[in-house]
């Protein structure tokens, strides 16, 4: 089984998927020309705990994956030739709707900016599916979700074993739980090409910054929401009720608890008077990272 010609050419010429999430990174063009590239730097004390660089930088890249899957999604439900097909697509738009709308979240309270539109790497999937008609939709929509997905999931698994931020470590164990379903039902369309994904996994070439990514979020646009649907099974992670990594003692002039382990009374909130910081307000790296 072989990728039609748009499609290895979007692979190769327009990709070849290193990392669909992983390799993306807002460049200089946001005003940080400066930042760091480690992905174990700290650029952010906050309340859920250190804010690394590779925290952000995955919360960016897994908005920017439901930002083309979603919609290829939508298309599969209306051009596959096969009910695997069709199902598989109907799990990238259930799953990825949760994902968001978990990814939104957490971008808000570590105050990351996240982008709108997907990178034009992705944006080439997107434009080989929409191109595709018959079968040969169905053959090329296995294979690039499958490697894409393949790619990422060590990537998740090393965010969820390194984050020490609550916030990131709930996003990735949805993460994992969802890259892991779709891997799993693109295999079960019967059309994944292992020998040529498992090449495109393991041997992806080298790309411009500009083709990995995500175009900055136009001032005062409406953030881009990715709706569930209308029979959705997937739910987002219920990141309000987390609390923070920090345990300040002490008394306040709050109600209760928060999330410190402070107590007091008057009006207010009380987090106690231990040492606790908030996320100041960062947005992606310079330079884009290989998970």
């Amino acid at each position: 089984m072989r990728f039609s010609r748009n499609a290895t050419g979007t692979l190769f010429v327009g990709g070849a998927l290193s990392f669909t999430l992983a390799a993306l990174a807002y460049p200089s063009m946001l005003g940080l020309n400066t930042v760091s590239s480690s992905p174990d730097r700290v650029i952010a004390n906050t309340q859920w705990g250190p804010l690394t660089e590779g925290d952000r930088d995955f919360v960016v890249k897994v908005r920017a994956a439901g930002l083309w899957e979603y919609p290829v999604g939508q298309l599969g439900e209306k051009k596959g030739q096969s009910q695997a097909v069709i199902t598989a697509s109907q799990h990238l738009v259930d799953g990825h709707s949760a994902l968001d709308t978990t990814d939104r979240k957490v971008a808000q309270m570590l105050n990351i900016t996240i982008p709108n539109l997907p990178s034009p790497q992705q944006q080439g999937f997107v434009n080989t599916l929409t191109a595709d008609t018959g079968k040969q939709f169905d053959t090329d929509f296995a294979n690039i979700l499958r490697v894409t997905h393949g790619s990422i999931f060590n990537t998740v698994a090393k965010i969820r074993s390194t984050t020490q931020n609550t916030l990131v470590r709930a996003l990735a164990d949805q993460a994992n739980d969802t890259v892991l379903d779709h891997i799993t039902v693109m295999e079960k369309t019967g059309l994944v090409d292992f020998g040529t994904v498992l090449f495109q996994e393991t041997t992806p070439p080298k790309l411009p910054a500009v083709d990995l990514t995500p175009p900055p979020p136009v001032a005062g646009q409406p953030q881009v929401v990715l709706t569930p649907p209308p029979n959705a099974t997937s739910t987002p992670v219920n990141i309000d009720g987390l609390t923070g990594a920090s345990s300040g003692t002490g008394t306040g002039t709050g109600t209760g608890a928060g999330t410190g382990t402070g107590t007091g009374t008057g009006t207010g909130t009380n987090t106690g008077t231990g040492t606790q910081t908030t996320a100041v307000n960062v947005t992606p790296g310079a330079t884009p990272t290989a998970g």
